[in-house]
C-alpha cells in the first residue's frame, strides 16, 4: 500500500480553503474512487489525469486507487485540482519523492497531452494559500502574470506536466521570462472632449465621479447618454493597489481577463445588455457560484443602457448592493458574499418612441404610454438614485463649434482635488466618499447650514422627498461644497442638489 498527499485550493466565492489531496494505492481490482463532494467537472478529472500521465510516458497504477479531497464536507468544483491529483498519484506510485511535494500548492487543469491549462480564481486562491502559511505554489504559465501579483508566495509557473515532473525529480526548470509589472493608469481611447454640448450632463457626471453618486440619464436617442456614461471612468481617480487587487480577484474568479488587464488601475466599467438575467446581474450559478455584473463593476461603473427595457426584477435586484456595497447569494452550500461597491449609471429614453421632450418634438406616444414606460423603473430603485439628468438633443450650434469641450484630464484633476478634501475630512471614520456618509452623521457633525436644513425639512414635510431622499441630497450637497471649496454645504449647494435629484434642468 502506498500513500501520498499534495495541497490545492477550493474556492467558494472569493473565499479560499486549503484542500489536502490524498491518494492511496492498494492491492485489489483496478478502480478509481474520488471522494470529497466533487462536482461533475472534478469527477471527470479521472480521464484527464489518466490520459495526461500516460501521454507523458509515466505509469498509470492499474490497482485500487482512492483519491480523497479533504475536508470532506467542503464542496469542490472545477478542474483546478487536476495537477494536484496527478502529482499525488505519481508520488503514491513511487515515481516522485514525497518530501518534495509536502509544502507545495498545485493549481492547474490538465489537457490530455499533459499541458497545464489556466484556471479561474488563481489570485484569490493564492491569497487563501498565503493566509494558510503556504510559501510556494505551482500555477499554469497562462496565469503567471496574475499569480505574480500575490506577494509573499513564491510562484513557479509551468506549462506542461513533464516540466513539473522534471523539476520535482532533478530541481531543473526553465527560467521564465521576468514579467515587467507596469500598472496601466489611463485609457486614452475615450475622452470627455468628444462630447458636444450637454453642460448639465457633464456636470452631473463630474459630481457622480467625485462623490460616488448614482445617476440616471434621460434623453432621446443620439443625445450622448452612452458617450457620457462610457467616459465616467476616465474622470475617476485611479485605483489604489489594494483596490486593484480586489478588482483583479473578482475578475479572475469570473474568468474576465479577456477585456481587462490584471494590472490595470483604471476603474472598471461593466455594461450588461438590457436583456440580461437576474443571475447574470447579481451573480450565482448552479454549480460554481460566479460573480455577476454588479460585482465585476466593483470600484467602478455599472452602466445599464435602455434601463426601462430590462426584464422584470432585474434592476430591483440591485437595491441591496446599492445600500450594502456587497451582494449575498444563498445556495445549498451556504451563503457567498461578493463585493459590489459600484457607481450605477442608468440611461433611458423618455418614452417608447424616444422622441418625447419638453419641446414636444415628433413624439407619437400618448401620456399613458409615457407614464407606463418610465414606470418600469420602480419607485424604490429611483429613490436610491442621487442625480437625474435631462439630456436634450444636441443642437446645431454645439455641433458647429470647432473647439472641443473640456478634456477628461482637466475634469479628473478637479475630481481628485475634491476627493482629497473629503478624505481629509473623513480621516479615521472608515469611509472616504460623500456617498458613504452614515445617516446619523448627516444630522450631527456633517449637517449643512441651518437654513439649508430648514429648507429640506420643509420639503420632507410636504412629502416632496423621502427621508432617504433628504440624506442623498445632503450627500450630493457635500460633493458640491467640495467642488466649490465651501467648508460646509450652503443653501445654494443644497438647492442645486435638490434640483438635480428632482431632474430639473439647471
Amino acid at each position: 500500500m502506498s500513500l501520498a498527499q499534495t495541497t490545492s485550493i477550493a474556492l467558494i466565492g472569493l473565499e479560499g480553503h486549503l484542500v489536502t489531496v490524498e491518494v492511496n494505492i492498494a492491492d485489489g481490482l483496478p478502480a478509481y474512487t474520488l471522494l470529497g463532494l466533487p462536482d461533475a467537472a472534478l469527477t471527470e478529472s479521472r480521464e484527464r489525469v489518466r490520459a495526461a500521465i500516460v501521454n507523458c510516458q509515466e505509469l498509470w497504477p492499474n490497482r485500487k486507487t482512492t483519491v480523497s479531497l479533504s475536508p470532506a464536507w467542503l464542496p469542490k468544483s472545477g478542474s483546478g485540482f487536476d495537477l494536484a491529483i496527478a502529482i499525488a498519484l505519481l508520488s503514491a506510485h513511487g515515481t516522485i519523492p514525497s518530501d518534495r511535494i509536502s509544502t507545495l500548492v498545485f493549481l492547474g487543469e490538465l489537457s490530455l497531452d499533459g499541458q497545464i491549462r489556466s484556471v479561474r480564481g488563481v489570485l484569490p486562491a493564492l491569497m487563501a494559500a498565503y493566509k494558510a502559511g503556504a510559501t510556494m505554489a505551482i500555477v499554469p504559465t497562462a496565469n503567471a502574470a496574475e499569480a505574480q501579483l500575490m506577494q509573499g508566495v513564491e510562484i513557479v509557473a509551468m506549462g506542461h506536466l513533464k516540466s513539473v515532473l522534471r523539476w520535482l525529480r532533478t530541481g531543473e526548470r526553465e527560467v521564465a521570462d521576468e514579467i515587467d509589472y507596469q500598472w496601466s493608469e489611463l485609457d486614452e481611447r475615450l475622452d470627455f472632449s468628444d462630447v458636444a454640448g450637454q453642460p448639465d450632463a457633464r456636470l452631473a457626471a463630474e459630481i457622480a465621479a467625485t462623490g460616488g453618486h448614482h445617476i440616471l440619464l434621460i434623453g432621446p436617442p443620439g443625445a450622448g447618454k452612452t458617450m457620457i456614461a462610457e467616459r465616467i471612468p476616465t474622470i475617476m481617480p485611479q485605483l489604489t493597489i489594494s483596490q486593484a487587487l480586489e478588482v483583479t480577484a473578482v475578475h479572475s474568479l469570473a474568468g474576465g481577463f479577456t477585456t481587462r488587464s490584471p494590472t490595470s488601475l483604471i476603474a472598471p466599467i461593466i455594461s450588461p445588455h438590457h436583456t440580461t438575467t437576474r443571475v447574470a446581474m447579481v451573480g450565482g450559478g448552479a454549480h460554481a457560484i460566479k460573480p455577476g455584473a454588479c460585482s465585476l463593476a466593483h470600484h467602478g461603473v455599472l452602466f445599464i443602457d435602455e434601463a426601462p427595457e430590462c426584464l422584470s426584477g432585474v434592476l430591483d435586484s440591485l437595491r441591496q448592493p446599492l445600500e450594502a456595497g456587497t451582494i449575498t447569494i444563498g445556495r445549498s452550500i451556504g451563503n457567498v458574499i461578493f463585493p459590489a461597491q459600484f457607481l450605477l449609471v442608468l440611461a433611458a429614453n423618455p418614452c417608447p418612441c424616444g422622441k418625447f421632450s419638453g419641446r414636444g418634438r415628433n413624439c407619437t406616444c400618448t401620456s399613458m404610454q409615457v407614464r407606463r414606460y418610465l414606470g418600469r423603473l420602480s419607485g424604490p430603485l429611483l429613490d436610491r438614485i442621487d442625480l437625474r439628468v435631462q439630456v436634450n438633443p444636441v443642437g446645431r450650434i454645439d455641433m458647429a463649434r470647432s473647439e472641443l469641450g473640456e478634456t477628461s484630464i482637466d475634469i479628473r484633476a478637479r475630481v481628485i482635488a475634491a476627493r482629497r478634501i473629503a478624505q481629509n475630512r473623513f480621516a479615521g471614520l472608515g469611509f472616504s466618499l460623500n456617498s458613504a456618509i452614515p445617516a446619523r452623521l448627516l444630522r450631527t457633525i456633517f449637517a449643512p447650514e441651518r437654513c439649508a436644513m430648514s429648507f429640506l425639512h420643509d420639503e420632507l414635510e410636504r412629502e416632496h422627498i423621502t427621508a432617504r431622499g433628504l440624506h442623498k441630497i445632503v450627500r450630493v450637497a457635500w460633493t458640491l461644497a467640495d467642488l466649490h471649496a465651501h467648508e460646509i454645504p450652503t443653501l445654494a449647494d443644497v438647492t442645486q442638489a435638490h434640483l438635480m435629484r428632482a431632474g430639473v434642468e439647471l
